[in-house]
């Protein structure tokens, strides 16, 4: 603290004089400095705090890491969300000469590994990949998923946006998202639909809301899930663009549900391109810190995301599995973002039911 007061002192002009070369002692001296600022101006004492709660703040970001950072993934190793992770931790790695761990906590549709996470320290040390599966759907679908998604972290960054693909089987006959409605309204109901996902679920339940008639099927995976439909078993395929690309040429790629056309599949219009204006459902990952996290920290972390984000090797990474990188936010705009994700998402899920996979 003496070092940061005397650097206060020089920058302000004020005097010095009784300052200690340690610790401030622990009753002011007849002549030291504690009587010194007692003497100053209110004002400069106000000063004097905020700068010296600054300088403390600034310090702490460029020491932070000074050891190793756990990342968690709340889902198995090799898994999309897994992969990101990983690209992100080695550049957090390089950036900052620490290691950033990815340490993989799979269970409970992403609620164990996160409610691990929100029990950590707030210190910096260890921080967790959120999903939309885990904050925004899972506060919904399970009554006591062992955090509090929006008390219990801090957000730091937007990571990626992960849209899905409506694709189709040749048989079915539809070349876009027009022919799809029409077919749906002269059978309505009729039109299998696979679906592997929760996010592909609450796709079609939306679709539903306006008035196209689908029906669930409900897969584990999105191996099952492409291998019935490539069958011609199911028509319909609502999955990842990641999960789907494989098989297009097989497929039909009808429409993406990001708000627009995306860089993952050119050409490909968004549903609400083509005549659903508004419509958007895309899973997400972002960078997240128990509550209580210092700001500095993850001020520090999210600059250094935003540059990382930017590269060209990461950006290839993310869209090779299917993942839009996402645009640059600051800390508390990801975390409005995120909250109205949650009430989106929340929403749909109460108003039909929708449980667990």
């Amino acid at each position: 603290m003496s070092k940061l007061l005397r650097a206060y002192c020089k920058m302000r002009g004020y005097p010095l004089r009784g300052l200690p070369s340690g610790r401030l002692p622990s009753r002011p001296p007849e002549s030291g400095a504690i009587s010194v600022i007692l003497k100053w101006p209110l004002g400069a004492c106000a000063a004097l705090a905020v700068s010296l709660a600054v300088l403390s703040g600034q310090a702490l970001a460029q020491a932070y890491p000074n050891r190793p950072v756990r990342i968690v993934v709340a889902f198995q190793a090799g898994q999309g969300t897994d992969v990101a992770t990983r690209h992100i931790a080695n550049q957090l790695s390089i950036a900052t000469g620490q290691n950033f761990i990815v340490d993989n906590r799979p269970g409970a549709s992403g609620n164990l590994g996160t409610a691990i996470a929100a029990k950590a320290a707030p210190d910096g040390y260890t921080l967790v990949m959120g999903t939309a599966g885990t904050h925004a759907m899972n506060p919904a679908l399970f009554d006591s998923p062992g955090f509090d998604a929006e008390k219990d972290f801090d957000a730091i960054a937007l990571t990626c946006l992960i849209p899905m693909v409506i694709s189709a089987h040749p048989s079915l006959g539809v070349n876009n998202l027009s022919e799809l409605i029409a077919a749906a309204k002269q059978r309505p109901d009729k039109i299998d639909t696979a679906l592997p996902s929760t996010t592909s679920r609450l796709v079609i339940e939306l679709m539903k809301q306006k008035d196209i008639k689908l029906f669930n099927v409900v897969y584990k995976g999105s191996a099952t899930a492409a291998a019935d439909v490539l069958g011609g078993q199911v028509p319909l395929l609502i999955d990842t663009v990641g999960a789907t690309r494989p098989h297009l040429g097989k497929l039909k790629p009808i429409a993406i549900t990001s708000a627009r056309e995306s860089a993952l599949l050119p050409g490909v219009r968004s549903v609400a391109e083509q005549g659903l204006p508004g419509f958007e459902v895309v899973a997400w990952n972002a960078l997240l810190a128990p509550h209580g996290t210092p700001p500095e920290i993850r001020e520090r972390l999210a600059d250094e995301l935003k540059k990382i984000l930017a590269q060209p090797e990461t950006i290839k990474r993310l869209r090779d599995l299917g993942f839009d990188p996402a645009p640059p936010m600051k800390p508390q705009e990801v975390t409005s973002w995120i909250s109205a994700e949650r009430q989106k998402f929340g929403n749909l899920i109460k108003s039909t039911g929708m449980k667990p996979d």
